[in-house]
């Protein structure tokens, strides 16, 4: 069988599709499997055993500059691709959608307009599946492939996953000290109100015994780790990381802290302890939690149909509870 799989961004969505891979070989281990992505996070994909390609898009860019030309390119590139036995959208929107019905199949499947908070995508498929839209995200992206593939993905099939990102970079390390534990700071996210103040990730630096290392993507996020470094002993700030390189460092790491961002879930497919800090979306959602994966949320009442970028209560989770799940985590390492 030939499967396409449209996941187009971001890191963190990808990452929560990927899971899905060792299952498709596990049951259709004969199947190839391509991967349809923007060009941006290609990294995160590579040197999957389980991919045999991926294809990437720029519509991001076609609609940053927009240029209809470079759209209409990166269509064109789409209706070139070999003919698929099924052609599968796990992102659900309206863009994906289109994407997924641009390359040539016997089937184009995704969810139905009950599923999605975008329902004009399921005019689309030829064929659909039904999930509520505020069930946890892991669960979504395996229901849609293995409805797609009519075979199924149990809740302890997902807790015992076999990590599922691999990387290319062999030098990477994190700081090494033989009694102390090696910890990562996430402090950066997509928007402001999924950040952690850096006054409260100072103070949780503080109250841990342990080599912290501080992993950043932009100016802003380098700006935030240089000013927790400078309120703490026992803190490192990385350089910039490449993709792969990142995958590389969070595998040799004993825990990971951070909000719900990309990185933070890479650590979920690496079977890397963490603990993710949510309050303006939703941690039931966005997550899995697992033995060695936590969660802690905040007292808001998040809506994931409308998510409210102004709720800044992730910075009312404390720190001392921070710190207790560290401890207990760590026990486990």
């Amino acid at each position: 069988m030939k499967i396409a799989i449209v996941k187009l961004s971001a890191l963190g969505d990808i990452v929560h599709t990927m899971v899905v891979l060792q299952f498709i070989k596990k049951n259709l281990p004969n199947s190839t499997i391509d991967w349809i992505v923007e060009e941006g996070f290609k990294a995160i994909l590579e040197n999957n055993p389980d991919i045999n390609t991926i294809h990437t898009v720029n519509i991001k860019k076609a609609k940053k500059n927009k240029s209809f030309k470079l759209l209409f390119q990166e269509f064109g590139k789409l209706r070139k691709l070999p003919k698929y036995d099924v052609v599968i959208d796990a992102q659900g929107l309206i863009k994906s959608a289109i994407v997924a019905r641009l390359i040539p199949a016997r089937k184009h499947f995704g969810f139905d307009k009950v599923s999605l908070r975008e329902a004009f995508a399921a005019k689309f498929y030829t064929d659909t599946c039904h999930i509520n839209y505020s069930e946890n995200i892991i669960k979504r992206n395996t229901f849609v492939i293995s409805s797609a593939l009519e075979f199924d993905i149990s809740h302890v099939d997902i807790l015992d996953k076999s990590p599922f990102l691999y990387s290319n970079f062999k030098d990477t390390a994190p700081p090494v000290e033989s009694h102390k534990s090696n910890i990562a700071f996430i402090p950066g996210a997509s928007f402001k109100s999924k950040i952690y103040p850096v006054e409260k990730y100072i103070q949780l630096a503080n109250k841990l015994d342990a080599n912290i290392i501080i992993l950043w993507g932009n100016a802003e996020e380098r700006l935030m780790a240089e000013q927790i470094q400078s309120g703490s002993k026992n803190v490192s700030v990385s350089k910039q990381l490449t993709l792969d390189e990142l995958k590389s460092i969070i595998a040799k790491i004993d825990l990971v802290i951070g909000g719900d961002t990309g990185p933070t879930h890479i650590a979920w497919a690496l079977n890397v302890p963490s603990i993710i800090l949510f309050g303006s979306t939703p941690g039931y959602r966005n997550t899995y939690a697992t033995n060695i994966n936590h969660v802690i949320e905040s007292s808001s009442k998040v809506d994931p149909y409308k998510i409210d970028k102004n709720d800044y209560s992730i910075k009312d989770i404390e720190v001392s509870g921070i710190a207790l799940k560290v401890k207990e985590l760590l026990k486990l390492v």
